[in-house]
């Protein structure tokens, strides 16, 4: 199985638009966030996990030609908003998209993308067959997901364990209970948005403290701002 970090930024991207901090002016390419998602590819199927607003470029960067499913963590526009460029997947593989999300996902996505799901469809919008997640395992092809539920503030997300795999995004707190479900990994992505404390999401320092706990082989660190600092430095 490979695992492709898509993005790592948080819902603004790094550089920011207008800002002229010294990491939106870094020349450092390692200071250039897309938005967070991740590429899962397997023998027998290619998952995306979010579909930000950079999720064209996204997919033309990473030279995917084939998609199986699509795997929502929640609704917020940062992990959203690209999901009309599915139509390119739809025409090429003629086929409706597969997309795994939580019931109150699919809800926003339907308010959010009404066109989609007018009785009047347009010619070429996406074509989507939902199918429902929560916090029970499920399986794409041969790829077998764990959801682990964690808290963005007062949001419930979800985040995903793949073997030893565990990629968590938009956390704040988790539940000793869903802990237990990410103990023994191998590698744990998780989120670390800033220095400074934050309402909704961990802080470099909280997202150090959950490693620790965790102790996993290896830890990558996601959903990142330009307040986080430069990624030599931080690093």
């Amino acid at each position: 199985m490979k695992i492709t970090f898509l993005g790592t930024g948080t819902s603004q991207g790094v550089p920011v638009i207008t800002c002229s901090c010294d990491i939106c002016t870094s020349s450092n390419p390692k200071d250039n966030r897309l938005r967070t998602s991740i590429l899962i590819e397997s023998e027998k199927a290619t998952v995306v996990v979010d579909t930000g607003p950079d999720f064209r470029y996204q997919m033309l960067r990473a030279k995917v030609k084939t998609l199986s499913a699509i795997v929502y963590t929640h609704e917020h526009k940062d992990h959203t908003a690209g999901l009309d460029d599915i139509r390119a997947f739809n025409y090429s593989e003629n086929r409706k998209t597969k997309i795994y999300a939580h019931p109150r996902v699919q809800q926003a996505i339907k308010r959010e993308f009404s066109y989609i799901f007018s009785d009047v469809k347009y010619p070429g919008i996406p074509k989507l067959e939902f199918i429902d997640i929560d916090k029970e395992k499920f399986i794409i092809d041969d790829i077998e997901m764990q959801p682990i539920e964690v808290m963005h503030y007062r949001l419930a997300v979800l985040g995903f364990r793949i073997k030893d795999f565990v990629y968590i995004t938009d956390a704040k707190t988790i539940d000793e209970k869903e802990i237990e479900k990410i103990q023994n990994c191998k590698i744990l992505v998780l989120n670390a948005l800033q220095i400074e404390p934050h309402i909704s999401h961990f802080t470099l320092e909280e997202a150090l403290e959950m490693i620790a706990k965790i102790k996993p082989e290896t830890a990558y660190l996601t959903h990142i701002s330009h307040r986080l600092g430069k990624h030599n430095e931080v690093s």
